[in-house]
């Protein structure tokens, strides 16, 4: 009789033990299927000067971010007001034309009325750790210099740096990275990385084709961005200039003519153009 009862209760626990396997293994495949519902929002941080920034390189990423749950938050240099895009690149920089395309511009008007940006952070209240990736947009027109020259963003783009969390540049926007320097070693945050920027070739194009109406609207410094980034490389095959291009732009559905330079932590990108791309793999890289 004893014998009996315990061959039935090691068939009940071996049955219960079958039957919590299959539960486990249940449980993994829906975590597996059901992975997008239980990613980690992420909260990024995107600083802008208080007016000129490129509409695309700004409301791109805030869309395809804030899209899939993420919270992005801006900083400007004295906070609390709005800033504003470059006005040239919503109704066309010249003869309507070279100006941001239809859906950027759509963004843009929803991203005005985003609570984060109508009331951004100052850039001496940034507290890094607090945010999970940055993003340095670009811009040319003459408002840009508030933001590429400033020693306190610098500074405060050093310490996330030093994170080691996802940290995007694109056009413009490299400079922050060229003109800030590691405090340990004295060198740009870009010594030993591979980078792209705003080409030479695309820089000098828009300016010649423009300069007869528009002067130096787009030439933000005497020195090519392009030229200036190098100077900050350890290796100048750490510069990547990527395939030429000079109109043809990716969009959400088509990443072709995209381009982006990923080195670790650290993803860049070209212009406008690229945008969409940049702000993908961006996205891929707060995940890790």
């Amino acid at each position: 009789m004893d014998t009996e009862r315990d061959d039935s209760q090691t068939t009940a626990r071996m049955i219960r033990a079958a039957a919590v396997r299959v539960s486990c293994m249940a449980s993994r495949q829906w975590r597996k299927s059901h992975r997008i519902s239980v990613r980690r929002i992420a909260t990024v941080l995107i600083p802008v000067p208080d007016h000129d920034f490129d509409v695309t390189e700004v409301a791109v990423p805030w869309r395809l971010l804030t899209r899939d749950g993420h919270v992005v938050r801006f900083a400007t240099e004295h906070g609390a007001t709005a800033p504003a895009a470059d006005p040239r690149l919503l109704d066309g920089v010249i003869f309507g034309q070279l100006g941001a395309a239809a859906e950027p511009k759509a963004f843009y008007g929803e991203m005005q009325s985003d609570d984060e940006f109508r009331a951004p952070l100052a850039w001496v209240d940034v507290k890094p750790d607090e945010f999970d990736g940055l993003i340095l947009p670009g811009g040319h027109a003459p408002g840009m210099r508030q933001y590429l020259g400033s020693e306190l963003l610098r500074h405060k783009v050093a310490e996330h740096w030093a994170l080691g969390r996802p940290v995007g540049a694109i056009c413009h926007g490299v400079l922050v990275l060229a003109r800030t320097r590691d405090p340990a070693t004295g060198r740009s945050l870009l010594h030993g990385r591979r980078t792209t920027c705003l080409p030479k070739y695309m820089e000098r194009s828009a300016f010649f084709t423009t300069a007869w109406r528009l002067g130096r609207y787009y030439r933000t410094y005497p020195e090519y961005v392009e030229d200036e980034v190098r100077l900050a490389l350890r290796d100048p095959n750490d510069f990547v200039r990527g395939p030429r291009v000079l109109s043809k732009r990716g969009t959400d559905n088509d990443d072709r003519p995209a381009f982006t330079v990923e080195d670790d932590n650290y993803i860049s990108a070209r212009w406008p153009g690229d945008a969409y791309l940049f702000a993908k793999r961006f996205a891929a890289r707060l995940g890790h």
